[in-house]
């Protein structure tokens, strides 16, 4: 039976074990990814984003973990591969390789140098255009937060979607609350058909509310009972004292993991932590500069876990 893609689905971006040397741990990436396969709601699955450390990953590494997953699950899940690079040309190489690695499609993540020195107004749409027809593969877009220089304006957004054919979904990171309801309601309007994803991993559930598709966050690979039990909720319209509890469960876990803020590096370790005090992982290793934890945040850690109701694990 051929699966069905789909980009109107909880995606957790996964994280990545390593062994000690710093190589990756290949079979317990493998149960870990199974594992996730698992949940209903989780219809497909992210490798190589922010969580999964892609800045720290060589090409070659990419590549082999679009490779794993795609060998494990790639027959039930929609299988997406992080794009982050900072020329055109390289982008394209690296979608290719996720294609042909088993990728469905690529999160595509605005070059960096953008968020510091600001783009040409044409240049982001530009962008994913070139990508989309030299690699040949889907595209969720990676809007980035409303504050930053390598933010998308709403129209530009519109005109990707209706311009170009692979453009199939949008990760909305606008996390300007007024800015995020408003572009939703514009995308709604002109782009019927798309898909629009929240990954506001802090404020999951309020960002749910303007009637999202899904989720792509980091958590959805660290707690995923708990995120796809509020998920199945909200799809279903449940009594607003139901949604509530579901967020005041979240809410733990996503004050031990982000602390109220956006996702980061050090947020991430902190994600890798939980998976290891959930018997998941076999250490909470990340490749530098990125620091390891130190007590107190792991204490923090825990104390999320048990406040969320989030046990031990068994692969």
């Amino acid at each position: 039976m051929t699966k069905e893609k789909t980009f109107n689905t909880i995606f957790p971006a996964i994280s990545i074990p390593f062994h000690e040397d710093e190589t990756i741990n290949e079979p317990l990436l493998r149960k870990y990814v199974k594992w996730l396969a698992s949940f209903d709601e989780i219809q497909g699955l992210v490798c190589n984003g922010h969580t999964g450390e892609v800045t720290g990953l060589t090409r070659e590494e990419r590549k082999r973990v679009v490779e794993i997953v795609a060998d494990e699950v790639g027959n039930e899940l929609t299988i997406i591969s992080g794009i982050n690079c900072e020329n055109t040309n390289e982008s394209i190489a690296m979608a290719k390789d996720a294609k042909e690695a088993g990728a469905d499609g690529i999160l595509l993540m605005p070059p960096h140098m953008w968020l510091r020195f600001g783009m040409s107004p044409d240049a982001p749409f530009q962008y994913v255009k070139d990508v989309a027809e030299g690699a040949d593969i889907d595209i969720i877009i990676h809007l980035y937060p409303a504050t930053s220089k390598a933010f998308y304006p709403v129209e530009t957004l519109v005109k990707m979607y209706n311009e170009i054919d692979h453009v199939k979904s949008i990760k909305m990171g606008t996390r300007v609350t007024a800015i995020y309801e408003h572009d939703i309601r514009v995308l709604r309007e002109k782009c019927p058909g798309i898909s629009l994803i929240t990954c506001h991993d802090e404020t999951l559930c309020t960002s749910w509310f303007p009637k999202m598709d899904g989720a792509l966050i980091g958590f959805a690979g660290c707690v995923p009972e708990i995120i796809c039990d509020a998920w199945k909720d909200y799809k279903a319209n449940a009594p607003i004292n139901t949604l509530r509890e579901h967020s005041d469960r979240i809410y733990h876990i996503s004050q031990a993991i982000y602390g109220g803020g956006q996702p980061s590096g050090e947020a991430h370790a902190r994600l890798k932590e939980a998976l290891v005090q959930r018997g998941i992982f076999e250490n909470a290793l990340m490749r530098k500069p990125v620091l390891p934890l130190g007590e107190d945040e792991k204490a923090w850690v825990k104390q999320g876990l048990e406040k969320s109701g989030s046990g031990k694990v068994t692969l």
